[in-house]
């Protein structure tokens, strides 16, 4: 009786942990999501706020930050229990940011580039991550589960909120 048991409660379970794992490694492991957005408000106050990542606590919820080097800026962020350092590899206020992630150890890697433009009704923002999903469990969890832009969405929905409270 217990071995039936087993066999149908551990088997399904065992079956699936197979079946994510191979479709993890069947993915590739560099993905790149971008998203675009128009946001009401000039380039240059956008960029003000995006680049100021030491006032990332008062917008998004749940984030906190600690500079570790203005010299290339370089911040540890924490957010659901994550801790992920950044370093800024490239700055041209008001039109362009990209950052890095700067932690070897994490089972992820890749940047964020943050793309500003002149629009009619404000500024056009493209965010594009390329990302590096190393552990075939997290692969098949950034593209099944979570989804590529989920944090980018985040992000943005986030800052529009900062820039136009209700």
């Amino acid at each position: 009786m217990i071995r039936r048991i087993a066999l149908y409660g551990i088997g399904p379970l065992a079956a699936l942990a197979v079946g994510v794992t191979a479709v993890g490694y069947a993915l590739p492991q560099d993905h790149v999501a971008s998203r675009e957005v128009v946001v009401p408000a000039a380039p240059a106050a956008v960029f003000a706020v995006v680049a100021d990542v030491g006032r990332y606590p008062e917008w998004r919820e749940g984030v906190t930050t600690e500079i570790v080097s203005t010299d290339p800026l370089t911040w540890r962020e924490t957010s659901g229990g994550d801790v992920v350092t950044f370093k800024v590899e490239e700055k041209r206020a008001p039109e362009l940011l990209r950052v890095r992630i700067a932690d070897p150890d994490l089972p992820f890697g890749g940047s964020w580039t943050y793309e500003l433009a002149p629009a009619p009704s404000g500024t056009r923002l493209r965010i594009t991550e390329h990302g590096e999903v190393y552990n075939p469990i997290f692969r098949f969890m950034s593209r099944f589960v979570f989804g590529h832009t989920a944090t980018i969405d985040g992000f943005i929905a986030a800052l529009e909120k900062r820039l136009h409270p209700s």
